[in-house]
């Protein structure tokens, strides 16, 4: 499944909204370790998307011998304007996190089991 569809079904808002603190301080017990989960769960999306950006835009390069030679790529352009449209990774990840999709473990619990 590519990265646009997987990321529709979530229905994520595509603007930010006003939220209670107390949405996100209830699985954590502190907002400031719900902020860092919530970063690096966003940073793992948008390197998602980097991929996936990059293996589109493989399908579109046209080699040409000169660089005054400029093509209008039509599917190129549909891609764009949906890509435009998809919301920000943070808003992804809160969506994510206020669904209950999100896991997460701290490392020294771990190495003290």
């Amino acid at each position: 499944m590519d990265y646009i569809s997987k990321y529709k079904k979530l229905k994520a808002d595509n603007f930010a909204v006003t939220r209670r603190v107390s949405d996100f301080d209830k699985p954590t017990g502190n907002i400031y370790e719900t902020v860092a989960i919530l970063s690096k769960r966003a940073n793992q999306i948008n390197e998602e998307l980097r991929g996936t950006i990059h293996e589109e835009i493989k399908q579109f390069q046209v080699s040409t011998d000169s660089l005054e030679e400029v093509y209008e790529n039509f599917d190129q352009i549909e891609w764009s304007k949906k890509y435009e449209t998809f919301p920000k990774p943070t808003l992804v990840a809160i969506a994510e996190f206020l669904q209950g999709k999100v896991s997460w473990r701290y490392p020294e619990q771990d190495m003290n089991d």
